[in-house]
């Protein structure tokens, strides 16, 4: 398709920040009625969102603009739009219509010789489940239960850790670690369609996607379970048949009637799920009880990878549990070391969440990885690839007790680039080759930089320990609160350091559209003085953007004149 920009006469015109409001004042309203369990109030709202201008616009933007993929095609082959285009595809977004297949494509699964199937469905699909989802998403989250955390907007799976640090810091548990196998692929779509209990013209359409078919190497595969697990409703839909699993055993184990424990916690994140509890009784039964729930949605546990344990005791020659790439274990400790319970008395133990063995080694096979390729590279381009890897991984894990784990991966990354540095050069001596790739800094001591010193490589030991607030309850970005969200965005350990700088001093707003970020939004960057017109990294010089509003920007910059 022909990808040559042209001026964007109509687009940049739009009064996005009008078009966010409305849509998001109907989102609130969806949010409430459903809250108050109107069903026909949620409809009406619901097929006035999907019929509005502003909704379909925000949609397009999103699909051609902000999402990560806006560069892959579908089976039309078409992959990026011009401003006129995308206004063009907005005109043709109707609910009702009919899907075209989804072309399959086989990525890698992390840790293991796997592949896991993805259907990436046309631009004209994605962007008509975008615009679905804007009026489904609201609805839901007025219904899914506060332990869910996976694909859902304002959560994430610090959450979900936090939530399991809170029910066992003063009590030791059974816990059934469970999996369900190919959750996105096996499905029951008539189930599916059954529990969405929506309008008839959106059961239509979400069951166009359903059976939509997929594309693999030229040949037609009919589609008879499972959700299109690559599409930008897929994560809601996943959520919506998983939606009932917390109620489902509060209800069989209620509080106190066990002798005398409390009902089980249960934490989902996605396909994967605990289940916390003092009874060795309680947590078999619940396994069985999930087991069977699960069966009239096409699902069932996968064996391999369910497994019941103890958070302090050996079940099978280990304690404690993974869970989200992280180790939850309880450790026997002596009077002076132990917690202590809400009454004062001490508990014997300390609970630890630290990364997981499995993590930290697929972690340092990355970094060594990237070291081999870079063998005859620049230090520099070294350094700039090492980076980003070094900073995410730390960051991901800055809510645990990681210390002693960064310290010891930053001795196994000295050993990578050290093997990196004598092998270019074999006939110089270990000190010579240290005085030329490291040098020593100020208060941080010996760091892996270019010699002028404007290329430095990240430390894992400089991620400071911060532990995460857990999400409230039943709280949702819906119900309007900006104030809080806002504030919870800036404080997300996985936001880099300059990211939240910037987004406390703008008080969680963007200065280019004036509207508060939320947490699915993709952010940038910018320089306020463009550093061809002499600007400079400054703090001063910098501010936080929208994707899509750092785009406008530059285009601005670019072409003075346009409007």
């Amino acid at each position: 398709m022909n990808t040559v920009q042209e001026p964007m006469y109509g687009w940049n015109t739009i009064s996005w920040k009008k078009l966010q409001r409305g849509v998001f004042k109907l989102q609130k309203r969806i949010y409430q009625a459903s809250r108050c369990g109107d069903v026909r109030k949620v409809h009406r709202l619901q097929r006035l969102l999907m019929r509005s201008r502003s909704a379909k616009l925000l949609a397009v933007r999103r699909v051609t603009q902000d999402n990560q993929g806006k560069k892959t095609a579908g089976v039309d082959g078409m992959k990026a739009l011009i401003p006129s285009q995308r206004i063009d595809l907005a005109d043709t977004l109707t609910v009702g219509t009919k899907a075209k297949p989804v072309r399959r494509v086989w990525i890698p699964k992390p840790g293991t010789e796997e592949k896991r199937p993805l259907g990436i469905p046309t631009i004209h699909d994605r962007a008509l489940q975008t615009l679905v989802k804007l009026a489904l998403e609201p609805e839901w989250e007025a219904k899914f239960e506060p332990n869910s955390y996976g694909f859902r907007p304002g959560r994430s799976c610090h959450d979900a850790i936090e939530m399991i640090f809170t029910s066992i810091g003063h009590k030791a548990k059974y816990v059934l670690d469970a999996d369900i196998a190919k959750c996105f692929d096996r499905i029951d779509q008539w189930a599916l369609l059954e529990k969405l209990q929506t309008s008839p013209e959106l059961r239509r359409q979400i069951k166009a996607w359903l059976k939509s078919g997929v594309i693999d190497n030229g040949a037609l595969f009919p589609t008879e379970q499972g959700t299109m697990q690559g599409g930008t409703i897929s994560p809601l839909l996943a959520n919506v048949a998983l939606h009932g699993m917390e109620r489902l055993i509060t209800e069989r184990f209620p509080t106190k009637t066990h002798k005398g424990f409390y009902a089980p916690t249960v934490v989902r994140y996605a396909d994967d799920l605990v289940v916390l509890h003092e009874d060795l009784t309680v947590v078999k039964d619940c396994r069985h009880v999930l087991a069977e729930w699960l069966k009239d949605i096409g699902l069932e546990l996968k064996p391999s990878k369910t497994r019941i344990a103890h958070t302090l005791i050996e079940v099978d020659g280990t304690s404690g549990f993974d869970f989200l790439g992280f180790n939850v274990r309880q450790y026997p400790v002596a009077r002076t070391k132990s917690g202590k319970d809400n009454k004062g008395e001490r508990l014997g133990f300390k609970t630890l969440i630290k990364p997981s063995r499995e993590s930290i080694q697929r972690h340092i096979n990355q970094l060594g990885e990237v070291a081999r390729s870079h063998r005859t590279r620049d230090q520099r381009l070294l350094i700039k690839k090492l980076n980003p890897i070094i900073i995410g991984w730390s960051r991901y894990y800055s809510t645990a007790v990681s210390q002693a784990t960064f310290d010891k991966v930053e001795y196994v990354l000295y050993s990578i680039l050290a093997a990196w540095a004598n092998r270019r050069h074999p006939n110089k001596s270990k000190w010579w080759v240290a005085d030329k790739y490291w040098s020593i800094v100020k208060g941080k001591g010996w760091s892996f930089q270019t010699p002028d010193g404007d290329t430095r490589m990240y430390q894992h030991k400089t991620t400071p320990i911060r532990r995460h607030v857990k999400v409230q309850g039943q709280r949702s970005p819906y119900d309007g609160d900006w104030l809080y969200w806002s504030s919870r965005l800036g404080r997300h350990p996985e936001i880099p350091l300059r990211v939240a700088t910037l987004l406390k001093r703008q008080r969680g707003k963007c200065p280019e559209c004036g509207l508060f970020f939320k947490d699915a939004d993709l952010l940038e960057v910018d320089h306020i003085i463009p550093k061809r017109w002499g600007g400079n990294d400054s703090r001063n010089n910098l501010q936080l953007l929208h994707r899509h509003c750092h785009d406008l920007k530059t285009a601005r910059e670019n072409d003075p004149t346009a409007d």
